[in-house]
């Protein structure tokens, strides 16, 4: 099966742990890092290629000692001292420093962005190089350790749980543990002059003089998380936070155990509600369950988008049955050219990917009848928790669930290119 990304990712080793520790001087963009990885190699191994974008490599090192390497067009190729043979494991240093820059895509800059006053980084897909050394595929789940020291006026947010905070003169060293094996491109860093705060159990950092608009348009995301709890079982990670930026950005984004806003999605009056359902739903879809490779993407965001109509349903808005009539409306006035499960890489954030993934979900909640189609749900999350999915394994997931043939009406919705009708489906 050819990947979206072929440049990105080496299948010929795993990473189990990333240790990062970073400097960063916000007003100068100057990164410098020495990343510690352990990799575990599935097959005999001799060399391997880590991605990692325009930086200075100053040196590389295998299980403590120098290591040959050559670097160019974002790949760092290390040559091991000796062969790895498969499921040996080896500790690999980097040490390296530049400007971070956005690696770019079709969707512009990913990864490291600078901010007016401050860093975010927004990995997916293929950004997390722009920061660290990596094996950049979204099915090479691992644990990290995330140090960052930069001025004392300025917060860091990482994903996980702060172990650590030293200031040593101007700087402030933030040290963040993420156990839960998470995909590189969710590894996340916020850096701004953030207030922090905490709403119905979630953390909240946000400029100062937003905070009444923020504290208002995120109040009710306790009985989000509730709601969300009930329909895919226990939050998977040990915290969230929430980031509201002191810029504009395009659209919020989610990373493990994250979620990041920009100024221009509060309002105060919780118009862009939606969007943080969308976001924490991600968390469970997304996070915990990560595809395995991309052309499953609508197993994260339809998934993430039907939340938002679960939202709705359960809070007193429309029912997600009216969501579901409003967007094949619209989607059926569009070509009819487009396949879910294989959307092609510049369709990966098309708006059908995310509309025509809830409705599939939606025309899966009939044909089910709500009892058995969130038991399908729950099962899901809880027996894929932490770990990577397709869309073959969901669809046997779902078979496992009824005596009747789910393939037909999963097919027309995942693999045929005409958006099949909103009449009832056939009962499962």
């Amino acid at each position: 099966m050819t990947s979206y990304f072929p440049e990105h990712g080496d299948h010929r080793y795993g990473v189990t742990h990333y240790d990062l520790t970073l400097s960063y001087r916000v007003q100068a963009n100057r990164l410098d890092g020495t990343a510690r990885l352990t990799v575990s190699a599935a097959e005999p191994l001799s060399a391997l290629d880590l991605d990692l974008g325009k930086f200075r490599v100053s040196g590389v090192t295998v299980d403590g000692g120098a290591a040959r390497y050559s670097y160019g067009r974002g790949k760092l190729r290390v040559s091991l001292p000796r062969s790895l043979p498969a499921g040996a494991r080896a500790g690999v240093e980097v040490r390296y420093s530049g400007s971070p820059v956005p690696v770019p895509s079709p969707w512009g800059g990913l990864g490291w962005e600078e901010l007016t006053d401050g860093a975010l980084v927004a990995g997916q897909p293929i950004g997390a190089p722009s920061w660290f050394p990596c094996n950049d595929r979204p099915d090479d789940k691992a644990s990290y350790r995330i140090s960052v020291t930069t001025a004392s006026p300025y917060h860091v947010i990482a994903n996980g749980v702060l172990v650590g905070k030293r200031r040593a003169g101007a700087n402030t060293t933030w040290i963040y543990d993420q156990t839960e094996p998470m995909a590189s491109y969710l590894a996340s860093v916020q850096i701004g002059r953030y207030q922090l705060s905490d709403v119905a159990g979630t953390r909240l950092a946000y400029p100062a003089r937003l905070a009444t608009r923020v504290r208002r348009d995120f109040g009710r995301q306790g009985e989000m998380m509730e709601l969300f709890t009930d329909l895919f079982g226990p939050y998977p990670f040990t915290g969230y936070t929430v980031v509201v930026a002191d810029d504009d950005l395009d659209i919020p984004v989610e990373a493990q155990g994250m979620s990041i806003f920009g100024r221009n999605h509060v309002d105060g009056m919780r118009g862009f509600e939606r969007l943080i359902a969308h976001e924490l739903a991600h968390q469970w879809f997304g996070n915990s369950l990560t595809v395995a490779c991309w052309r499953d993407i609508w197993l994260q965001e339809g998934f993430a988008a039907y939340a938002e109509w679960l939202w709705s349903e359960a809070s007193g808005g429309p029912p997600a049955g009216a969501h579901a009539q409003r967007w094949h409306q619209r989607l059926a006035l569009l070509p009819q050219d487009f396949v879910l499960a294989d959307p092609g890489a510049a369709m990966l954030f098309d708006d059908r990917v995310y509309k025509r993934g809830a409705l599939t979900l939606h025309a899966l909640r009939r044909a089910l009848g709500d009892e058995v189609f969130f038991r399908v749900l729950l099962a899901w999350t809880t027996e894929r928790r932490h770990g990577s999915v397709t869309t073959q394994e969901f669809a046997g997931h779902v078979q496992r669930h009824t005596s009747r043939p789910a393939g037909p009406l999963l097919s027309s919705w995942l693999y045929g290119k005409p958006l099949p009708p909103m009449d009832p489906p056939p009962r499962l």
